[in-house]
């Protein structure tokens, strides 16, 4: 395998790392620590909340660093630092250790998308299909996080789903580290060169990537309240919905022999798994349109596929509960790449990370604003409101969509 390909093995790996991190505490929250613990589901997602505000708030600093810096040095520091952060959090025996570990996490967290993203927009190109396929990574992460852990707390332990990704982390740091030390020093002397004056933009480009940046800020917020409550909830939703089917698969599969404790826990994370791993597959196709059609037609594509599957959601059980999860994941994963391809067409190299860093910094706030949200409307109402809730923001996502120009101008 020649660097570069290596290079780019190592960005999609910490992209499915970083994910799993995110979510392994939303899965042991629906399906073990509410009962261990004697809390609510809507009193544990409280602790999780100040970690998705470090997953935003830190991810301009991030940027800023990995331009002043090194990009490769900040993945490296990406890698161990959030496989540290979650061991120690598998030793939390309270709901406000467990907190503090999560804060931990979001901290280093915060690193990849700035960064990793900025180089993966930078080095290659075919940028949308780059994206989509680094994309896939990250919602594979999405999806282990729920199969892993839901299995690890059947078979070894709530504690030992920190552990055991944590230790893999660290690992991959260190080879990231080695393999990438002569790009960490050449990094290190470009911040040191004198930096090449740019060009003063004309006033009709800068209200036009004015309107656009209002509006990738805008539906980035708008999409990650769609993207958290559809990833943390799931589990959860189909702990509700398809405890039945579960118990079902569950006695089947002890009776054909298959090893391992594969209980109810298990077959919600599995449920959870591959309808996450189906979705994440329409990043491809969405990564493939955005280099052909550009980013308004598929936007409004995936913003339409949300409306109608959160709209006939509501009141749904087992096997059509499933179908309608599957299409909505569908649209919420595909809309992932297109704002990232946006910032990556229209910002410049020497500003990607930072510009990444805004964009997730405004993603992650949503994301973590999010929790409470899905707290209180499933305390008060259950699931089937927070749909409904989910249908009107795609419906707003639409609209913003609409008015982007046809064609995105080139990078100023």
């Amino acid at each position: 395998m020649n660097r570069d390909r290596l290079h780019f093995l190592f960005l999609n790996v910490g992209h499915f790392l970083d994910h799993l991190f995110t979510l392994i505490f939303a899965t042991v929250a629906a399906l073990t620590l509410s009962r261990e613990w004697g809390l609510s589901y809507g009193q544990l997602i409280a602790y999780a909340t100040p970690g998705f505000f470090a997953f935003g708030l830190f991810s301009y600093p991030a940027g800023w660093l990995a331009d002043k810096w090194s990009r490769d040095g900040m993945m490296a520091v990406f890698f161990i630092g959030s496989g540290v952060s979650a061991i120690a959090t598998g030793f939390a025996s309270t709901p406000l250790q467990i907190g503090i570990g999560l804060f931990v996490i979001g901290i280093f967290a915060a690193i990849y998308h700035p960064v990793g993203l900025a180089m993966v927009v930078t080095k290659w190109k075919n940028t949308g299909m780059r994206l989509a396929v680094n994309g896939v990574w990250g919602n594979l992460g999405v999806a282990s996080a729920a199969l892993l852990t839901g299995y690890l707390i059947d078979n070894a332990g709530w504690r030992s789903a920190f552990f055991i990704p944590g230790v893999v982390s660290i690992v991959i740091g260190i080879a990231y580290a080695i393999a990438r030390w002569p790009e960490i020093l050449e990094d290190r002397r470009a911040v040191a060169a004198t930096p090449v004056a740019i060009a003063p933009m004309p006033a009709d480009l800068k209200a036009i990537l004015l309107r656009i940046s209002i509006i990738v800020f805008f539906t980035t917020a708008v999409s990650s309240v769609i993207f958290q409550a559809t990833t943390f909830a799931l589990p959860k939703v189909f702990d509700e919905r398809l405890r039945g089917v579960a118990a079902s698969f569950s006695k089947w599969l002890e009776a054909v022999g298959v090893p391992g404790n594969t209980d109810i826990a298990t077959m919600i994370g599995a449920f959870a798994f591959i309808v996450f791993a189906v979705a994440s597959m329409a990043q491809l196709a969405v990564g493939k349109s955005l280099d052909l059609v550009g980013p308004r037609r598929v936007f409004m594509v995936v913003a339409t596929m949300q409306i109608v599957f959160f709209f006939i959601m509501p009141g749904l059980t087992d096997g059509l509960a499933f179908a309608a999860a599957l299409g909505f994941m569908l649209g919420a994963f595909g809309q992932i790449p297109i704002n990232d391809f946006m910032i990556g067409k229209v910002a410049t190299g020497e500003a990607r990370a930072r510009a990444y860093g805004i964009r997730y910094v405004v993603s992650f706030s949503a994301l973590a604003a999010t929790l409470p949200l899905i707290a209180f409307v499933h305390e008060n109402w259950g699931f089937d409101v927070l749909f409904r809730i989910l249908a009107a923001a795609a419906l707003v996502i639409l609209a913003a969509v609409s008015l982007l120009p046809r064609k995105l101008p080139a990078a100023a």
